[in-house]
């Protein structure tokens, strides 16, 4: 949608649908996933030559100021974790999108 040529209220309407987009604010979670392979030191071991144990995953999160806070994710919980992420990324597209509505009617001197 054309923000700049679509009439005001089609700017709310399509805002509207944007919030019904939104995925449920329960299943967000912010940060990164990394994939790691490890090797547990054992000379006979198949990890001693090749890639390693794993893949292991791990969720950073980074804060302001600090260092990254990484927590292990267990393989159960990886499939959840990789749907939080993707919702996160998902809400924040669409309060971008939302955003650029509101600016838009704020622009036109329209109401909010």
């Amino acid at each position: 949608m054309n923000l700049t040529t679509a009439s005001s209220p089609a700017l709310r309407r399509y805002r509207k649908t944007l919030l019904r987009q939104l995925p449920p604010l329960t299943a967000v979670l912010r940060g990164s996933l990394i994939e790691r392979y490890k090797r547990c030191g054992k000379p006979g071991c198949h990890c001693a030559s090749g890639p390693g144990h794993g893949p292991k995953y791990y969720l950073s999160v980074s804060y302001p100021g600090g260092p990254p806070h990484v927590e292990y994710v267990p393989q159960a919980y990886y499939a959840q974790i990789t749907a939080c992420l993707a919702n996160y990324h998902r809400a924040r597209e669409i309060v971008e999108q939302i955003c650029e509505i509101n600016r838009e009617l704020l622009r036109r001197r329209a109401a909010l």
